[in-house]
C-alpha cells in the first residue's frame, strides 16, 4: 500500500515562502526551456524591478563590486580516486596531517580579464581550510598535508577573473584542491523590496543561478516546483542594465498530491549577451545568488 502522505492540492498554489523552508529533492537531470510551447509573460513586476534597479546607486555599486558566479573551490584533475573520497569532500571530512601558513598578505587582489582590478583582504589559510573541513567525522576523508597561496581563474558578475587562492595539497593527488581567499562585496541595498505573496502560478523566488554561458547568450538556473504540476517556467525581461527573471509554476493541478518540493533547472535564451548586466530575480529583486545544490551561495546570500 503507498503510504506517501498527501495534502490538498489547490490550483493557486501558495506563496513559496514555505517552499522554501522545505528541503529540496534531488535535482533533475537536463535543464528545460520551458514545459509549454511558448515563454511565460515576465509581466508588470519585471519591469518595476528593472525599473528600480537600472541607473541605482545600487547598479553602480554592483558594477564596481566583487561577486562570484562560479565554484569557489576546485578540485584537483582527476578527482575523485574512488567513491570514497568523493563521499568525504561531499560530506566535507577532512583530516589535517601538516602545517597550514600561520602568516599571509593583508590583502589580495581580483583581476578582471576585460581589465581593472579589486583589492579586498585576503583570507587565512586557516579559515579558508575551515570553509570546506566542517566534518569532522567517522567515516571516509581527504587529509591535508600542506597549503600555500596562488590563484585560480573565477566566473564573476564582471566577467571571467583571477584571484588569489589556498592551493591545498591532498594525499594522493598530484594537483592541489584550491580555495578562493577572498570573501565577496557586501551586496549592495536592494532598492525595490520583495514581492508580497502571490500564487506561485504567477511568480515564486528562483532557487539559485547555476551557469551563465560561455558566451553569454543563456543562462541557467534552478527554480522549484510541486509534484503537482507540469513544472517551473521562467520569464525574461531584458533592458540595457539589467535582465530580470520571473519564475513561476505551470499546469498545476487539483486533488491530492504528494507535499515534496522538486527542483529542476531552466535554460533562458537571451537576445544579446550578459556582459555587465545585473541578473534579477523579480520575485525578491535581488540579483540572483550563483550557488550549488545542498550548499550555501559562494558568492552572497
Amino acid at each position: 500500500m503507498d503510504t506517501t502522505p498527501t495534502t490538498p492540492r489547490t490550483p493557486h498554489l501558495l506563496t513559496t515562502l514555505t517552499l522554501l523552508t522545505t528541503a529540496a529533492a534531488a535535482l533533475t537531470g537536463c535543464a528545460d526551456k520551458w514545459p509549454g510551447s511558448s515563454p511565460p509573460d515576465s509581466g508588470p513586476r519585471a519591469r518595476q524591478v528593472a525599473e528600480a534597479w537600472d541607473g541605482s546607486q545600487a547598479a553602480e555599486v554592483w558594477r564596481k563590486g566583487y561577486y562570484p558566479m562560479g565554484e569557489s573551490v576546485q578540485l584537483p584533475d582527476g578527482a575523485f580516486r574512488n567513491e570514497d573520497d568523493k563521499l568525504a569532500y561531499m560530506t566535507q571530512n577532512f583530516v589535517l596531517r601538516g602545517k597550514l601558513p600561520a602568516t599571509s598578505p593583508k590583502d589580495g587582489k581580483v583581476e578582471w580579464k576585460s581589465g581593472g582590478s579589486l583589492t579586498l583582504p585576503l583570507t587565512g589559510a586557516r579559515a579558508a581550510y575551515e570553509t570546506v573541513a566542517r566534518g569532522g567525522g567517522d567515516g571516509p576523508h581527504l587529509t591535508v598535508t600542506g597549503a600555500k597561496l596562488g590563484e585560480m581563474a573565477l566566473a564573476t558578475s564582471r566577467g571571467p577573473a583571477t584571484v588569489p587562492a589556498w592551493l591545498f595539497t591532498l594525499d594522493g593527488y598530484d594537483t592541489p584542491l584550491k580555495q578562493v581567499a577572498l570573501s565577496p562585496s557586501k551586496l549592495p541595498k536592494v532598492p525595490i523590496k520583495p514581492a508580497r505573496e502571490v500564487p506561485t502560478n504567477d511568480l515564486m523566488p528562483l532557487d539559485r543561478l547555476a551557469e551563465v554561458a560561455d558566451d553569454g547568450r543563456s543562462v541557467t538556473v534552478v527554480a522549484n516546483h510541486g509534484s503537482c504540476d507540469d513544472g517551473p517556467a521562467v520569464a525574461v525581461l531584458e533592458t540595457d542594465g539589467s535582465v530580470v527573471l520571473s519564475a513561476s509554476v505551470v499546469g498545476t493541478k487539483d486533488g491530492p498530491c504528494t507535499s515534496d518540493l522538486r527542483a529542476k533547472k531552466v535554460t533562458v535564451e537571451l537576445d544579446r549577451p550578459m556582459a555587465d548586466r545585473i541578473l534579477l530575480d523579480a520575485f525578491t529583486g535581488r540579483p540572483v545568488p550563483y550557488g550549488h545544490s545542498g550548499g550555501p551561495s559562494p558568492s552572497w546570500s
